[in-house]
C-alpha cells in the first residue's frame, strides 16, 4: 500500500517549489527575524531515558521568529519559532503556534500575539514513546510583525518543554533571547525531519509529508543545510 503521506508530500512539493522560486524565499514563513540566543538545558524533573531531554548543557543557538503566510500584522497568522543548535550534527526545532492541551498541542492555531505556545505538531519516536516538544515565551504580549520583532524579543526567556506519550509537559530547558542578527533575516534553512534532537526520530504522518516538501523548497532556492550560522 502506498504511503499516502509521502505521496501527498511529493504532490505538494511541486507548488511549494514554484512558490519558492516566485518569492525567491521560503514558501512558508517567508519573512522573519533571526536572533542569537543561549540555550540552557536543565533536564526534565522525571527522567525519560532520552539523553537530550534528561541531561544538562549550554549552547549558543539562533532562533527565528516568523509569520507563516506573511500576512499583515493586523491579521492572525500561523506563527513560527525555529531554533538551531549548531554543530557537526545540528539540532533543528520547528515549532508553530498551537494549543497546549493533550489534544490541542497537535493543532496549529492562528495568532497575532507572539507570546503564545509553539508546538512541534509533528511527533518524535523515542525509546520512551512518542514525544512532542513546545516553546513558550515568558511574556503577556509580544508583537509578531517583523518591524517590531527585533526590538521586542531580546531578553525574553522561552521555556522549552517535552511531553512523552499522554504525559504532561515537563520543562527541560530555557532559551534567553539575544539581539537580532544583521541583516535581520539571513538565509538559514532548517529541517526538523533530518536534524532531530539526539535520541529522537521524526515520526508519523507529518514527518513523511514534510520530507519531500522541504527538499523541493530547498532545491528551488538552490539552498543547502549547511551548519554555519550567520
Amino acid at each position: 500500500m502506498a504511503d499516502v503521506a509521502g505521496v501527498a508530500g511529493r504532490t505538494v512539493a511541486v507548488p511549494l517549489a514554484a512558490l519558492a522560486r516566485v518569492r525567491r524565499a521560503k514558501p512558508m514563513h517567508p519573512v522573519g527575524v533571526l536572533f542569537r540566543a543561549r540555550l540552557e538545558r536543565r533536564g526534565v524533573a522525571r527522567p525519560t531515558g532520552i539523553g537530550w531531554l534528561d541531561s544538562t548543557g549550554t549552547d549558543d543557538v539562533v532562533v527565528r521568529l516568523s509569520r507563516g503566510a506573511g500576512l499583515p500584522a493586523r491579521c492572525p497568522d500561523l506563527l513560527g519559532l525555529a531554533l538551531r543548535v549548531p554543530g557537526e550534527q545540528p539540532v533543528d526545532l520547528l515549532l508553530s503556534s498551537t494549543g497546549s492541551g493533550r489534544l490541542t498541542r497537535q493543532l496549529p492555531l492562528l495568532r497575532r500575539n507572539a507570546a503564545t505556545t509553539y508546538g512541534s505538531v509533528m511527533s518524535y519516536r523515542s525509546s520512551a514513546g512518542p514525544v512532542w516538544l513546545a516553546g513558550a515565551p515568558q511574556a503577556d504580549e509580544l508583537p509578531s510583525d517583523r518591524d517590531r520583532l527585533a526590538d521586542a524579543f531580546p531578553g525574553v526567556v522561552v521555556v522549552l518543554s517535552a511531553a512523552v506519550a499522554r504525559g504532561r509537559w515537563q520543562e527541560f530547558g530555557r532559551v534567553t533571547m539575544g539581539a537580532a542578527t544583521a541583516p535581520p533575516d539571513p538565509p538559514l534553512h532548517l529541517d526538523a525531519v533530518l536534524h532531530p534532537p539526539p535520541g529522537l526520530v521524526a515520526d508519523g504522518v507529518l514527518a513523511r509529508f514534510r520530507r519531500p516538501a522541504y527538499a523541493a523548497a530547498r532545491a528551488a532556492l538552490g539552498a543547502d543545510l549547511g551548519t554555519r550560522v550567520p
